[in-house]
């Protein structure tokens, strides 16, 4: 029988920290479908404070990067890969927003936990999907599980609360 592994300090700090993954499985459902709140942690807190990225800081993104450019789009429950088409504070365009997307609702809610600089190491954010007008409002045809969107683009928020 194996004895069990020891961890350095180093080592456990990092893989808590890897574990904090970008599809936030764990997050509770209102009854309609929607995310209950969440808060943002700490360090995607103080990553943008360092940053100056400030409640309330917009830029546009695609979406889906797989659908980049396309009317209408199709986002499913579960992860999301999404690109800045306008910078976001030191974020350049291009950065990859890596977060999840929820379509039990009405509208699609999508939160954001990672941005992945073109050049750069990924880093802890928090951020969410809006367009105004409840343009994120899935089209009737939308089948479960699933949101049929007429937009590929929307606006993207830096929050310090997912609510």
């Amino acid at each position: 029988m194996n004895a069990p592994r020891k961890w350095s300090p180093v080592a456990l700090v990092l893989a808590l920290s890897l574990g904090c993954t970008t599809t936030r499985g764990g997050v509770g459902l209102r009854s309609d479908g929607t995310p209950k709140p969440e808060d943002c942690p700490e360090d995607a807190l103080n990553t943008m404070r360092i940053l100056r990225l400030r409640v309330g800081d917009g830029a546009n993104v695609a979406l889906d990067i797989n659908q980049d450019d396309v009317s209408p789009i199709t986002l499913y429950d579960g992860p999301v890969e999404s690109m800045l088409i306008s910078s976001l504070g030191p974020l350049e365009t291009t950065t990859r927003l890596y977060g999840r997307a929820w379509t039990g609702g009405p509208q699609v809610v999508v939160r954001y936990y990672e941005a992945h600089p073109p050049d750069g190491d990924k880093i802890p954010i928090c951020a969410v999907a809006r367009l105004s007008k409840g343009q994120l409002r899935k089209r009737p045809d939308s089948k479960p599980g699933t949101a049929i969107l007429e937009f590929s683009s929307a606006g993207v928020d830096i929050v310090e609360s997912y609510r």
